[in-house]
């Protein structure tokens, strides 16, 4: 699962599998074995049945007998986290609940106001050139912004975080990425139990849960691992099917609600996840997972399982497993799926011509055991002014003088000079600062 070959049709693989019943064994990275669950029943079962099977990888027998190489690819996903993700029984309703009401505190109205300035920056930054790649210059930057603004964090936090979460995900010397991640976050908590502000890290310090700062590391570190990667796929497919229909072998006159639901079905953003652990050795409708050994969820197996075919011609919302099912389901499926719709109106508004600069066929899908990722999504289009910054912050009574600077100008400064290079988020801050 960690070669070209299934990035290019993970499907075949799947169906391999499920031909011999509802999971079989595969290996996600060299020496990394595991059980891959691909019948919708199944995930259902595992995902339900947290008195069998554990989330919590210190179980992992393979990694504790020393057989799972520390600079495995695959380590900064699974290797175990005191997060909610990573936890079981009591400890994980207490983390969970603390995660959950501090993002019920960010209503829906205000994510969108939110995504909207970032869009009209990133936009700006190659509308006049006629080209870009809409994976790398936008929907990949976008929700690391975001979660920049999200979190609170200041401009040197907000660069750190940025850089080292996209270093992370692109498998860029992954454990040097994890160790700034952890120093910056852990930054960011001494900051704002100093400073308190209109934020979710500030909202999970004050929950009643009394989370120590370790804790809080480590859920905004799942809260930025499990929104960012899952939401830029989400966009970048979302778009590559409203650009080519026949991609997802939708119609033209998809809506990008239809498009996003298309993809959530066929393209799943986060396609194998939720490793468990069995508590005993158990029979997976025919083969059996050993205990303490992984067995991954295929979200996007399942949701192509043939026993699901009526409710995949619907698309009925309640039936795909692209957020997950149990005690462990996604928290902010509301949140993600504006967050995503928002981000492709702002572009196909501004760029009405747009249109793929490759055929289909062409593109390239990122190797990886967990994500559905496009390497690349070149896009070409009719060159328009970098004006929508400047308009934003009109609208909101910013000044929009020579005392701002121009996005395009700012990061073609900074590239000539990285000496003093700005990152993403500082340099936002300049332009959208009050």
């Amino acid at each position: 699962m960690h070669d070209a070959a299934f990035a290019a049709d993970p499907h075949h693989v799947y169906d391999r599998l499920r031909a011999h019943g509802p999971a079989g064994p595969v290996e996600l990275a060299p020496g990394v074995d595991a059980t891959l669950v691909v019948g919708h029943e199944m995930a259902l079962r595992v995902l339900q049945n947290s008195t069998l099977f554990a989330r919590d990888s210190r179980r992992w027998k393979a990694l504790n007998e020393g057989r799972i190489a520390l600079d495995s690819p695959v380590l900064p996903m699974m290797a175990y986290r005191p997060n909610c993700l990573f936890t079981d029984g009591a400890v994980h309703l207490r983390l969970r609940k603390a995660v959950t009401d501090s993002l019920a505190r960010l209503n829906i109205t205000r994510v969108r106001r939110d995504v909207e300035p970032i869009a009209d920056y990133l936009i700006d930054r190659f509308s006049e050139r006629g080209r870009a790649d809409l994976l790398n210059d936008y929907a990949k930057l976008l929700p690391l912004l975001l979660f920049n603004k999200i979190f609170g964090c200041p401009a040197d936090i907000g660069d750190t975080l940025t850089s080292a979460m996209s270093a992370m995900f692109d498998g860029q010397d992954a454990l040097r990425a994890s160790e700034d991640i952890n120093t910056c976050l852990m930054e960011l908590v001494a900051l704002k139990r100093r400073r308190p502000g209109d934020d979710v890290t500030s909202w999970l310090i004050q929950h009643p849960a009394g989370l120590t700062d370790e804790e809080l590391r480590d859920q905004l570190i799942i809260l930025m691992g499990a929104g960012v990667e899952p939401e830029r796929n989400l966009i970048c497919n979302a778009l590559l099917l409203l650009l080519s229909p026949g991609a997802g072998g939708g119609d033209s006159g998809l809506l990008i609600e239809e498009a996003i639901d298309h993809v959530l079905w066929n393209q799943t953003p986060i396609a194998n996840y939720a490793t468990h652990y069995p508590l005993q050795d158990v029979d997976l409708g025919g083969v059996v997972a050993e205990a303490d050994t992984p067995v991954v969820i295929s979200f996007a197996a399942a949701n192509s399982d043939p026993a699901l075919a009526d409710a995949r011609r619907t698309h009925s919302r309640g039936a795909h497993l692209a957020w997950g099912a149990g005690p462990h389901a996604c928290p902010a499926k509301d949140p993600a799926q504006v967050i995503a719709v928002t981000a492709i109106e702002k572009i196909l508004n501004a760029l009405p011509d747009l249109t793929l600069a490759v055929h289909e066929k062409e593109l390239q899908w990122r190797p990886g055991p967990f994500h559905r990722a496009l390497v690349a999504l070149p896009v070409a289009f009719s060159p328009t002014p970098a004006t929508r910054t400047a308009a934003a912050l009109q609208s909101r009574g910013a000044p929009t003088g020579a005392e701002q600077p121009r996005p395009t100008a700012t990061a073609a400064a900074t590239r000539q000079e990285p000496a003093r290079k700005k990152g993403f988020w500082s340099t936002f801050l300049d332009v959208f600062r009050v």
